[in-house]
């Protein structure tokens, strides 16, 4: 494990068509310590090509092709199986960062000495389609992560120093269910940096983001086969998520 190290865990899959946006936000990161590691989950378009012209500029870049499919949480866990840094940040291969990201989460977190944090962030779909700032709790322990994933993925950044070893399971919400399971398992707290730093583009995601009955059925499900609660507290935590959606869709 390399100290101050940042070991950036970017699945890819088809991902031709923004790959590139996704890799130079990262290459204009102000805090240049850093390590992509880019899975390819059998890609059949041009993906790995785009991924080794920049491979072959950059040797922070970091390049593994799977022979075969098995999802996106394979795909991260091979690539968090590689890393090398203290520190893990999590970006998907049609999204963006913004120059400051690092800089300013990774001084948050050594300032403070926190284990796990995320940030504010804002939806798009094109860089002139840009929506408002999607606001976040400061602090949030296992209990009120169970009310909805207030995090995602594109804001996380885990001190895996300071952390049991994790992986993200082969399930729906794969990565809310790793937050949960790190917040419980090493009775941690996340903390959030009340700032502005990426981009979670909507118009390219699945049904996961868009289909919002599909989406309260996987969340059920976390609750449910994941983290074992009962039917009471499952559907009181339900609650809080159904009140979430539709606070931010007035």
């Amino acid at each position: 494990m390399i100290d101050d190290l940042v070991s950036i865990i970017m699945p890819a899959y088809n991902a031709e068509k923004y790959i590139e946006e996704a890799i130079e936000s990262v290459l204009k990161q102000t805090y240049r310590n850093w390590e992509l590691i880019i899975v390819n989950d059998c890609s059949i378009d041009a993906t790995e090509q785009i991924v080794k012209k920049y491979q072959e500029q950059d040797e922070r870049i970091k390049f593994h092709s799977l022979t075969e499919n098995q999802g996106v949480a394979n795909a991260r866990n091979t690539a968090i199986q590689n890393a090398r840094g203290r520190y893990l940040a999590f970006l998907d291969s049609d999204d963006m960062w913004l120059p400051e990201k690092l800089e300013k989460q990774i001084g948050f977190m050594k300032i403070n000495n926190y284990v796990f944090t995320y940030h504010q962030y804002r939806h798009f779909a094109s860089r002139d389609k840009v929506g408002k700032i999607v606001n976040i709790p400061l602090k949030l322990g296992y209990k009120e992560a169970l009310k909805g994933n207030s995090m995602g993925c594109l804001t996380v950044c885990l001190d895996k120093s300071k952390i049991k070893p994790f992986i993200m399971p082969a399930q729906r919400h794969e990565d809310y269910i790793a937050w949960l399971n790190i917040l419980k398992e090493n009775e941690i707290a996340a903390y959030g940096l009340q700032r502005d730093l990426g981009r979670y583009r909507v118009d390219s995601k699945d049904s996961v983001s868009t289909n919002k009955l599909k989406s309260a059925v996987w969340t059920w499900k976390v609750y449910r086969d994941s983290q074992l609660l009962s039917v009471l507290k499952s559907v009181y935590y339900m609650c809080f998520y159904i009140t979430s959606g539709i606070k931010k869709r007035s």
